[in-house]
């Protein structure tokens, strides 16, 4: 089992375990939080939390196991739908409880799995766990996914990716009615201080730009469509949550439980809704559109009947 001792720096004093040992041992912040889960880290012998500070001079004692590389196993999925398909990218419709990609502790279905138990084959750049994935979704975030199956398109897409020119149209009910009913909300997305697995506005994060606008109000929430400018994880959840209107569904980020019983959701209703973008082989601008899934339009009708 690798392990390593060493003395904490003085810029780290007061710094967070997993974020701390992300920057000295070079971890994913995501391993470094499993490390300190697992009981791996100790400081001057006292075992530490991943949410710990730790303390400039001490000393400090990390073990672990090397991570098993995540990989694409074939796992076909009933409601994993191909919207578009031609020789050098697919554009699916993916259901909520599935990954864009494999990564470590996730061990249900990917949209790479599931073009493969399909028998498509996609490109071979990236990582090998991403190979061909260009942009992700949230697992429970329904919605369009463009992958591509060429190196050329896998190149292609993520430069328009990259450059902001792919247009991407969400739909969020969330709670409560955005005042004013449209805008715009800039503001920097990063790492949630106390919580691993959330973001948050912070000051030092990330330029994250969202346009909304509301299509539909109902008694305590709104149906909106959203313009991505930029495409940080959890965007939408987080401005949302920021701007005081969290995405119906989504505990995570301030949801209210009642009310989300009250309309059988269980995920966040947020939906990836258009997808346009010019092809990167014949230059061609598509636009593909998906419906809302079941459990989403359910929860549509049952606003609309209160």
């Amino acid at each position: 089992m690798p392990s390593r001792a060493l003395p904490v720096p003085d810029g780290l004093d007061g710094a967070r375990v997993d974020a701390a040992l992300a920057k000295m041992l070079g971890f994913s912040r995501t391993f470094a939080a499993e490390v300190a889960v697992g009981g791996g880290v100790r400081q001057d012998g006292r075992e530490l939390a991943k949410s710990d500070r730790l303390r400039a001079g001490s000393w400090l004692d990390v073990q672990w196991e090397e991570p098993r590389e995540p990989e694409v196993v074939p796992v076909a999925v009933p409601e994993f739908a191909i919207v578009y398909d031609d020789d050098d990218l697919v554009v699916v419709d993916k259901p909520t409880g599935v990954a864009a990609h494999p990564s470590l502790g996730w061990e249900g279905p990917t949209v790479p799995g599931a073009l493969a138990a399909a028998g498509f084959r996609i490109a071979a750049t990236g990582a090998a766990e991403r190979q061909g994935i260009v942009h992700r979704l949230d697992v429970g975030t329904s919605g369009l996914m463009v992958v591509a199956k060429t190196d050329r398109a896998y190149t292609g897409l993520k430069r328009a990716f990259k450059e902001r020119e792919v247009d991407k149209v969400y739909h969020a009910v969330v709670q409560g009615h955005p005042d004013p009913l449209a805008g715009t909300i800039d503001a920097p997305i990063g790492r949630h201080r106390s919580h691993s697995w959330k973001f948050a506005v912070t000051p030092d994060g990330k330029p994250s730009v969202t346009h909304y606008e509301t299509l539909e109000a109902f008694p305590g929430a709104s149906l909106l469509e959203i313009h991505l400018e930029t495409g940080r994880t959890h965007q939408i959840r987080v401005h949302m949550a920021a701007h005081r209107h969290p995405c119906v569904g989504d505990p995570l980020y301030g949801a209210d439980p009642t009310l989300s019983a009250r309309l059988g959701l269980t995920r966040q209703w947020l939906h990836a809704r258009e997808l346009s973008f010019a092809h990167p082989v014949t230059t061609d601008w598509v636009t593909f559109r998906s419906d809302y899934p079941a459990d989403l339009a359910h929860a549509i009708e049952a606003l609309r009947g209160e």
